[in-house]
């Protein structure tokens, strides 16, 4: 079952026999699944699962949920801030999906959207802490994908919350999305709701009384995805205007293809056609020729991306190169609660 399959099973309820059935077993399983997740987290609550902490600040940056919350964005937003204060800032990542020892994904783009920061791909986040310190003489840790990985001991939880899908359906994996139940927020110190503008606000209000409720002294944040423009090879350049003058044919493997698709079509932009791909699909020199034809297909006069996808097809440009292949810029702009963010990681930044 490829991941759409499973997003439209896992998000209703109802429906024919089979699949009725189908959601059954997975709640089934999700049994032994939230047994394991309660166990873990026990024993790091009572401290026979031992955290180890690093010699600097440690700042991670998760979910709740897999996939697709804005979490990238998010961290490129908080290492460009440390650096504003003259912080040499490492991010420490697993790599999710990497292949033979090379850098995948978020690592990727890290990397280029925070060259001042040092990207460490290390699935033990301890072992990755103390070669920061050691080897890169970093002031401050970011974890990627860290509110799960409890091993290492953190100063600052922020969580990234996904306001179009916030709470996986309500169920942990593999009945729905969520990694662990909800009321695990209450160990994050900040919430920050992604993609508040694609949201009725009555929904934004449900979901931050929600959120305190679980912690009534949260600090919750708010911000949109900003698409100043789009890049591609060679360092070209194409504004919103120039993308309304083109037909699109666009794919994505990310974890929230329904978001982006929908940004598109708010943005005013032709999509000729699409394709959408599991989470972090590698993409094979035969996948990109067969966009090509489906591009082609469609009359389309360009094809988009997500920065994500276009990292990992860039290289097939070389010999499929008959239609521009581009990637829609991405940046995480705060529309509340920027103050009391900058407040809570200038307090870990001065706590002796």
């Amino acid at each position: 079952m490829n991941q759409n399959s499973y997003r439209n099973l896992i998000s209703v309820r109802g429906g024919r026999v089979d699949k009725r059935l189908l959601r059954s077993a997975l709640r089934l399983v999700s049994l032994p699944y939230g047994s394991a997740v309660a166990v873990r987290n026990l024993g790091y609550n009572t401290g026979l699962l031992k955290s180890h902490a690093a010699d600097v600040p440690v700042i991670s940056v998760g979910n709740i949920t897999t996939g697709g919350t804005g979490k990238t964005p998010l961290v490129v937003w908080l290492c460009r801030r440390l650096h504003e204060k003259g912080l040499r800032c490492a991010v420490l990542t697993r790599g999710y999906k990497s292949t033979n020892g090379g850098v995948d994904d978020e690592p990727a783009i890290l990397k280029k959207a925070c060259p001042e920061a040092k990207v460490i791909v290390n699935p033990d986040r301890v072992a990755g802490a103390a070669r920061a310190v050691s080897e890169f003489g970093a002031d401050v840790l970011v974890m990627d994908d860290g509110f799960q990985h409890r091993r290492l001991r953190r100063d600052l939880d922020i969580l990234a919350v996904d306001a179009t899908r916030p709470f996986g359906y309500g169920r942990l994996l593999p009945a729905g999305l969520l990694r662990e139940p909800v009321g695990a927020i209450e160990r994050a110190d900040a919430v920050v709701i992604t993609r508040y503008d694609q949201i009725a606000p009555f929904h934004i209000d449900r979901l931050e009384k929600e959120i305190l409720r679980i912690k009534p002294k949260m600090v919750v944040a708010k911000a949109i995805h900003q698409h100043p423009c789009a890049r591609g090879t060679g360092g070209a350049v194409y504004s919103l205007e120039d993308l309304k003058q083109q037909r699109l044919f666009v794919f994505c493997g990310i974890g929230n293809p329904e978001a982006f698709l929908k940004r598109l079509r708010e943005h005013g932009l032709c999509i000729a056609g699409k394709q959408v791909y599991n989470d972090h699909h590698h993409y094979t020199e035969s996948d990109f020729g067969q966009i090509q034809q489906a591009a082609k297909a469609v009359d389309a006069t360009m094809i988009l991306a997500t920065e994500k996808d276009w990292v990992k097809t860039a290289l097939a440009t070389q010999k499929y190169n008959e239609l521009p292949l581009v990637y829609l810029v991405v940046e995480l702009e705060f529309v509340a609660g920027v103050d009391k963010m900058d407040a809570l990681i200038d307090g870990v930044l001065n706590r002796p």
